[in-house]
């Protein structure tokens, strides 16, 4: 390993202290290592590996060239990511060529990579800043209940993005995962507490539980095999004594009255399909298109949003023409 080297390590905050590439132990122990600041989450570690490191401040570009005139210096990267370093080496090098002196080598390793989802951890350590004491009043006073009008607006506008405005649709999943996250971190609070991690360990062993086709023995040769194991599956472990029960009573009726013809068909309890009466209760009527519009494939819910679009759209070139 030549020397007038300088070697940038970078490693990710996401990731354990510790869990860095050969490449980077390699340098780190073939180096001298420096930090800015000697509570560095990686020192623990390094001094466990035999490694030692010596904390300097704040990194400058001059000085960094300057420790590196005569040996390796690893400078081991901050969590902030040292903002405008590489910017400000890059210039001093510069600066130094056209002077005529010699130039240490500078080299950025990454030490440690995000895995996917790694971000998630950023977004749970901010709420839990937020909440707690010397966070946001407001979010500290939020509650399940309180919380739970703005889960459904933003359900909503999720699924507006998705009907019309795909551009949109990773910023508004980005404020319906806000509202799991926020829910988890109160639920950390409750007497029997739970947390995000409580939630996605269910949805793992759940996703694994009912994909026994995918992580088992099992078989399933189609999407339809697969979606009526799922119900076989979901119905086992709910031991429902009804095929209504369990269906939220508080979705757009519409979308409740095909759910709950959707359980009933899969059931095979199903009753004949509503009859078309226009003189008829106005429920029974919207009844029967929901049939209809099951019978056709057809989500009822979606064609009237889509039909609903389509009447305000045509008001609107109304009111601009007259």
């Amino acid at each position: 390993m030549p020397d007038r080297r300088l070697v940038l390590l970078v490693t990710s905050p996401r990731v354990a202290p510790g869990l860095l590439s050969a490449a980077a132990w390699e340098v780190l122990h073939a180096g001298k290592v420096l930090v800015a600041e000697p509570d560095h989450s990686q020192l623990p570690a390094l001094r466990a590996s035999g490694v030692a490191a010596q904390a300097v401040g704040a990194p400058t570009s001059a000085g960094l060239l300057d420790a590196a005139d005569t040996d390796t210096v690893v400078w081991l990267g901050s969590p902030d990511g040292d903002p405008g370093l590489a910017d400000g080496l890059a210039t001093e090098v510069a600066a130094r060529v056209t002077r005529g002196q010699p130039v240490a080598e500078v080299e950025v390793l990454t030490g440690s990579y995000d895995l996917p989802g790694a971000r998630l951890l950023d977004l749970v350590a901010v709420m839990d800043r937020l909440r707690s004491p010397g966070g946001c009043p407001w979010d500290r006073e939020q509650t399940h209940q309180s919380l739970a009008t703005y889960l459904l607006e933003e359900a909503y506008e999720t699924l507006e993005a998705i009907e019309t405005d795909p551009d949109h649709l990773r910023e508004e999943l980005g404020d319906l995962l806000l509202q799991v996250v926020f829910h988890a971190r109160i639920g950390e609070e409750h007497e029997q507490p739970w947390s995000i991690d409580d939630v996605a360990s269910g949805i793992v062993e759940k996703l694994v539980r009912r994909h026994p086709h995918v992580f088992a023995d099992a078989d399933a040769a189609t999407a339809e095999h697969v979606e009526a194991r799922w119900h076989e599956l979901k119905q086992a472990e709910k031991q429902r004594s009804s095929s209504m029960d369990g269906v939220p009573p508080a979705q757009p009726a519409l979308a409740l009255a095909a759910k709950l013809m959707g359980r009933a068909a899969q059931a095979g309890v199903a009753p004949p399909d509503p009859v078309v009466d226009p003189a008829g209760p106005v429920g029974d009527l919207l009844l029967a298109v929901v049939a209809r519009a099951r019978g056709e494939g057809v989500d009822p819910e979606q064609a009237l949003r889509e039909s609903i679009r389509r009447y305000a759209e045509s008001v609107r070139r109304t009111e601009s023409g007259r």
